[in-house]
């Protein structure tokens, strides 16, 4: 594995205000069952991880025993504290580090899994980002995720394209309600493995669709 403290750089990015809103309203969304959510995401995985965008750090509590490493990629400075002080607390090592989804700061084939986390929806260039996975993972990794995607009815679907177009992704940190990130995970080249779509919270607003699944290098 390349050293990620040479390669490693400054990202530059910033978003304060969405930052301490979701620090908030993720311990709510925590404790409505998200939380056994990123339990069944992480079972089962052992090895080396990278997670990207790790947010505040949710995840690190959930992982199992046989991971031997967390490499935790989180560009936002104030998520990236959180993400540290939860990290301190996990019963596995994690190293959290600056750094951006598309110019993942690790070599070629370097992880048995990448872990993605209500990531995808707010990434730039999400296609790029899929290739970084994709790239640093070893043949046959898995890539798991945990997302919030398009919605299976005309209605919403078309609200989330609505909301998408608007200031919504400025407000919220590059959120897109909208995007079929299965489909993107596909064409970024894995192999789909597993998929559960499940609604959360219990109620149908324009992010309550997710799915929880695996795909593989």
């Amino acid at each position: 594995m390349m050293n990620v403290e040479k390669t490693m750089t400054k990202t530059g990015v910033s978003h304060p205000i969405f930052a301490r809103f979701y620090a908030c309203i993720s311990q709510a969304i925590e404790r409505r069952g998200l939380a056994e959510r990123r339990e069944a995401l992480l079972a089962g995985l052992s090895g080396e991880v990278i997670e990207v965008g790790a947010g505040n750090g949710l995840t690190f509590a959930h992982y199992p025993p046989a991971v031997t490493r967390v490499l935790a990629v989180e560009p936002e400075p104030r998520l990236r504290r959180l993400a540290q002080a939860n990290a301190d607390k996990a019963s596995v090592f994690i190293e959290v580090v600056d750094g951006l989804a598309d110019r993942l700061p690790a070599g070629d084939a370097s992880f048995d899994a990448a872990v993605v986390s209500l990531v995808l929806c707010s990434l730039p260039d999400q296609a790029s980002a899929l290739r970084e996975m994709y790239r640093v993972l070893k043949p046959g990794g898995q890539l798991r995720f945990l997302e919030h995607v398009r919605a299976d009815s005309p209605g919403l679907a078309l609200v989330q394209r609505l909301l998408d177009a608007t200031v919504w992704p400025r407000l919220f940190g590059g959120c897109h309600t909208g995007r079929d990130s299965v489909a993107a995970i596909e064409r970024a080249g894995f192999t789909l493995e597993r998929l559960e779509r499940f609604m959360l919270p219990h109620v149908r607003t324009p992010m309550s669709f997710c799915v929880l699944g695996a795909a593989r290098r």
